[in-house]
């Protein structure tokens, strides 16, 4: 049954980047009176405060602004995002319903039976702000480094907190700690602000979540930060070193992040994607937006909808083997 998922997630992937390819490529001059001419949909397949959320609205505010037409933020939360992507991946090709969604995206191809949702039938329009997860313990963990958290893991039964089953923030401290460093350790998943809670109310000692929930506590000492998910060290937190950097065996290389971006439904004009792309590109890199995302902990790099496709392309096989490594499993 994986080989079958995998066959049709790499089948999907081909055509996603093909369209992707051709939306930048093929482009043609368009009349800027022509699109928007009503109000947009922003779809966002997450609750209102969630992070998607957050940077949907910013990014919708802006474009309202700046096009002269409302968009309208549409949240509809349920099934890890797949509700949300759902509905998007039904909406008409118009350039008028935009899906604003997390890396989930790519993880619940592979976690979800039957997602309800392809790779195909969406066009990535544009990579959005990033950040990295990050490995956090309460104060009176005598721990310092991963490997001494890892020891300290070895010695007695221990529980982490992560963001949900099946998120990035889930999968990583699974590899992390199961499949690289060979611990039996219980997962309790919370949501992103309430796993870091309960390591700040000493409920569970480990949390593994994204940057924007941590932070805060970790710069008031609540929470002692151990190690961020991506290839670099975060401007965010420079102190911290990466995984990679730990010295765990298997750990060289380790490199993943949460991603919170922009979508349109397969099928829409090529000239609607790239005005959608250069647009938010712009939207993201605006003085008074960056501080927003500087705030939120939050990390932007200009990116083409060919570029964002093919990270894609990328990311799905990667997460079909964390998630099988792991064992994760949402239904």
């Amino acid at each position: 049954m994986f080989k079958n998922k995998y066959l049709k997630n790499t089948m999907a992937l081909a055509a996603m980047g093909t369209a992707a390819c051709n939306a930048v490529a093929q482009a043609p001059a368009l009349d800027s009176g022509a699109y928007p001419n009503r109000p947009i949909r922003f779809v966002v397949a997450f609750p209102p405060g969630a992070s998607t959320d957050i940077v949907g609205r910013i990014v919708g505010a802006k474009l309202g602004e700046l096009w002269g037409q409302n968009v309208v933020i549409e949240n509809r939360p349920g099934a890890g995002g797949n509700i949300g992507t759902q509905t998007a991946a039904r909406a008409n090709p118009d350039g008028y319903t935009i899906l604003v969604n997390s890396s989930a995206f790519v993880v619940n191809v592979s976690l979800y039976t039957n997602p309800g949702y392809s790779a195909a039938d969406f066009i990535p329009v544009l990579q959005g702000p990033t950040t990295p997860n990050v490995i956090s313990v309460h104060p009176s963990v005598k721990a310092t480094t991963l490997q001494e958290v890892i020891t300290f893991a070895k010695a007695k039964p221990l529980s982490y907190a992560s963001s949900g089953t099946g998120t990035t923030t889930h999968l990583d401290a699974e590899m992390i700690f199961r499949a690289l460093a060979k611990i039996d350790i219980t997962h309790v998943p919370y949501g992103p602000a309430q796993a870091v809670a309960a390591v700040v109310g000493n409920q569970v000692p480990i949390a593994s979540t994204s940057l924007p929930p941590a932070v805060p506590h970790i710069k008031a000492n609540r929470v002692r930060a151990i190690a961020v998910t991506t290839a670099k060290r975060s401007a965010i937190l420079p102190s911290v070193p990466t995984v990679a950097e730990s010295g765990v065996a298997g750990t060289a290389g380790f490199a993943d992040h949460t991603w919170f971006s922009f979508f349109a439904p397969a099928g829409t004009p090529p000239a609607i994607v790239t005005k959608l792309n250069s647009e938010i590109n712009r939207i993201m890199q605006m003085p008074d937006v960056k501080e927003k995302l500087d705030a939120l902990s939050l990390e932007f790099t200009p990116n083409t909808s060919a570029q964002f496709a093919a990270a894609i392309k990328e990311e799905i096989p990667r997460y079909a083997r964390m998630v099988k490594q792991s064992g994760a499993k949402a239904d």
